[in-house]
């Protein structure tokens, strides 16, 4: 009896979208039918809802992170260190530290770039402004505002227009107000919010249950100015400045950048669009190749409506999560010959840390109209958060992708 041919499957990225990918991939096909390899230009998982704690000084990045080779070797699953620079759909081939890498499956979870082009000074690395969108900008952030405690003034906090990721803005300003009342340093500190949103917790999906009263009500109560539809058009060293003339002083601004897509799609011809985003079906495939899928970030969606100043739909790690599961399912099926199933609508369960508690939201489907929405706040909520965060870091060492 000839031996049987494994399907070569190749996944791009190594966070929510690729991990899951990855390891649902390997749970849902037998060993000798498949062979599956993880390219990632990051060594290590970072659970990236924990990024505004590492920024307050609450954890370190080792607490929030796990090593991706061994997690990924333990299960038979290859690891590629290094950062894919093209994807030939033709050949089915990824190019990666200067090999070829031959595919007959294709996931695509390489998640995003900061398009800090967008605005004049966003940072930080090319720019004053502060940001909480990948590791490296999280531990500056954390620097910073070490700095910032021994000197302390004004602080803007917010997001630039057309941001996705519109969370930890929130998170962050509500962590600061409450760690500035915990020093007796509140009074010290003038906050200012500006976000693209028409409304606060519009979150790029058209709100989410009463969370517009509510976010209203805490900004009042902890005396922060909110300034909605704003766009953000430049930072320096002392200021943000808005496109229609308002101006509001600080010395410790944290913008929200925009994103784009990773270079590696925007490079590669006709995996994207022109913004780096990869189109899909409803069941996550490539609207040309019916042997790449995406998943995550990457993914180009349409906003939920059109704004006076853009907002774009986010990609939550739990909604990242859902993506990979229901992209795994339709590769598993087109290996074994099966039907493809229709995967459920997205839908999302949020926990945004206040300071001293939580608030626990939720939308189903994500997109409106729904048939559920709620929140709920309280301290029980800031204790299930980080509870969560230990609880998802287990499983995703261990390749269990199961999702509450």
């Amino acid at each position: 009896m000839g031996r049987t041919t494994r399907t070569r499957i190749v996944v791009l990225g190594g966070s929510f979208g690729g991990l899951t990918a990855a390891h649902e991939l390997r749970r849902l096909l037998p060993r000798e039918q498949r062979e599956i390899t993880l390219i990632s230009r990051d060594r290590s998982f970072v659970f990236i809802p924990s990024l505004p704690w590492v920024a307050m000084g609450h954890q370190t990045m080792d607490d929030i992170s796990f090593d991706l080779d061994s997690s990924l070797s333990s299960k038979g699953i290859e690891f590629v260190p290094g950062e894919a620079t093209a994807v030939d759909t033709q050949a089915r081939t990824v190019a990666v530290g200067g090999k070829e890498i031959e595919y007959d499956f294709l996931v695509v979870a390489t998640g995003h770039r900061s398009a800090n082009e967008a605005v004049p000074g966003l940072g930080p690395f090319d720019g004053p402004g502060h940001s909480l969108m990948s590791p490296p900008e999280t531990e500056e952030a954390a620097e910073a505002w070490k700095r910032f405690l021994d000197d302390p003034g004004p602080m803007v906090i917010g997001s630039a227009p057309g941001a996705s990721c519109l969370g930890p803005a929130y998170e962050f300003a509500f962590e600061v107000d409450h760690a500035l009342r915990r020093r007796n340093a509140r009074h010290l500190v003038p906050i200012t919010f500006v976000t693209p949103e028409p409304v606060l917790g519009h979150f790029g999906v058209g709100g989410m249950g009463r969370a517009r009263q509510f976010l209203e009500g805490e900004f009042e109560e902890r005396d922060i100015p909110y300034h909605t539809s704003a766009a953000v058009s430049k930072i320096t060293d002392s200021s943000v400045e808005l496109a229609d003339g308002h101006s509001f002083e600080s010395c410790y601004s944290l913008i929200i950048p925009p994103l784009a897509g990773a270079r590696v799609v925007t490079e590669s011809p006709g995996l994207g669009n022109p913004k780096g985003f990869v189109p899909v079906d409803d069941y996550y495939r490539h609207t040309e190749f019916d042997n790449v899928y995406a998943v995550g970030v990457t993914v180009a969606t349409s906003p939920v409506d059109q704004p006076p100043v853009p907002v774009n739909f986010p990609k939550t790690g739990h909604m990242t999560v859902q993506m990979a599961k229901a992209a795994a399912r339709s590769i598993a099926a087109d290996i074994r010959g099966g039907e493809h199933a229709a995967p459920r609508p997205l839908f999302v369960r949020c926990v945004m840390d206040l300071g001293d508690r939580a608030a626990h939201m939720m939308a189903d489907p994500v997109r409106p109209p729904r048939n559920r929405a709620s929140m709920s706040v309280g301290r029980r909520w800031l204790w299930a958060k980080r509870a969560y965060a230990r609880y998802f870091l287990s499983n995703m060492r261990s390749g269990r992708t199961w999702l509450p």
